[in-house]
Protein backbone atom coordinates (compact mmCIF):
# COMPACT_ATOMS: atom_id res chain seq x y z
CA UNK A 1 0.00 0.00 0.00
CA UNK A 2 1.38 3.31 -0.60
CA UNK A 3 2.43 5.95 1.56
CA UNK A 4 -0.05 9.05 1.37
CA UNK A 5 0.69 12.27 2.92
CA UNK A 6 -2.38 14.85 3.12
CA UNK A 7 -1.63 17.82 1.29
CA UNK A 8 1.76 16.25 -0.48
CA UNK A 9 0.95 13.15 -2.23
CA UNK A 10 -3.11 13.38 -2.35
CA UNK A 11 -5.06 14.81 -4.83
CA UNK A 12 -6.08 17.05 -2.45
CA UNK A 13 -9.22 19.68 -3.39
CA UNK A 14 -8.19 22.15 -0.46
CA UNK A 15 -5.93 24.46 -1.71
CA UNK A 16 -5.54 26.33 1.59
CA UNK A 17 -3.83 22.29 3.03
CA UNK A 18 -1.56 22.80 -0.46
CA UNK A 19 -0.19 25.92 -0.03
CA UNK A 20 0.34 25.18 3.75
CA UNK A 21 2.59 22.36 2.75
CA UNK A 22 4.43 24.71 0.01
CA UNK A 23 4.90 27.72 2.79
CA UNK A 24 4.82 26.96 6.43
CA UNK A 25 8.42 27.41 7.73
CA UNK A 26 9.68 29.12 4.67
CA UNK A 27 10.23 32.56 4.37
CA UNK A 28 8.92 34.78 1.17
CA UNK A 29 10.67 36.95 -1.04
CA UNK A 30 11.73 38.25 -4.61
CA UNK A 31 14.48 36.02 -5.08
CA UNK A 32 14.31 31.97 -6.55
CA UNK A 33 13.15 29.16 -4.52
CA UNK A 34 15.64 27.72 -1.99
CA UNK A 35 14.62 25.13 0.63
CA UNK A 36 14.04 28.03 2.66
CA UNK A 37 12.57 30.47 0.87
CA UNK A 38 9.35 30.84 -1.51
CA UNK A 39 9.63 33.53 -4.36
CA UNK A 40 6.52 35.92 -4.26
CA UNK A 41 6.00 35.75 -8.65
CA UNK A 42 4.78 31.72 -7.86
CA UNK A 43 2.39 32.96 -5.55
CA UNK A 44 -1.75 33.77 -6.56
CA UNK A 45 -1.88 36.81 -7.74
CA UNK A 46 -4.55 37.62 -5.73
CA UNK A 47 -2.30 37.19 -2.29
CA UNK A 48 -1.39 39.25 0.83
CA UNK A 49 2.09 38.99 2.69
CA UNK A 50 0.41 39.98 6.17
CA UNK A 51 2.90 40.68 8.67
CA UNK A 52 2.87 41.52 12.28
CA UNK A 53 0.60 44.36 13.40
CA UNK A 54 0.16 45.16 9.92
CA UNK A 55 -3.39 46.54 8.92
CA UNK A 56 -5.49 44.67 6.81
CA UNK A 57 -9.31 44.61 5.39
CA UNK A 58 -11.69 42.66 6.82
CA UNK A 59 -13.59 42.01 3.07
CA UNK A 60 -14.26 38.29 2.95
CA UNK A 61 -12.62 37.04 -1.07
CA UNK A 62 -12.40 33.36 -1.06
CA UNK A 63 -9.97 33.24 -3.93
CA UNK A 64 -7.32 35.46 -2.14
CA UNK A 65 -4.80 34.10 -0.15
CA UNK A 66 -3.22 35.19 3.14
CA UNK A 67 0.11 34.83 4.72
CA UNK A 68 1.03 35.15 7.90
CA UNK A 69 4.60 36.07 8.60
CA UNK A 70 6.29 36.41 11.79
CA UNK A 71 9.18 39.13 12.85
CA UNK A 72 11.62 37.62 10.77
CA UNK A 73 9.59 36.75 7.68
CA UNK A 74 9.31 33.32 8.52
CA UNK A 75 5.35 32.16 7.30
CA UNK A 76 3.09 30.40 10.12
CA UNK A 77 0.23 30.00 9.07
CA UNK A 78 -1.72 30.66 5.18
CA UNK A 79 -5.47 31.06 4.98
CA UNK A 80 -7.89 31.91 2.16
CA UNK A 81 -10.15 34.86 3.01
Amino acid sequence: MPLVVPGITSDSQDKTADWTSKLVGKTVSDQDHTETNFCKKDLPQQCRVIQPGMMVTKDFNPDRLNVHVKEDGTVTHVQHG
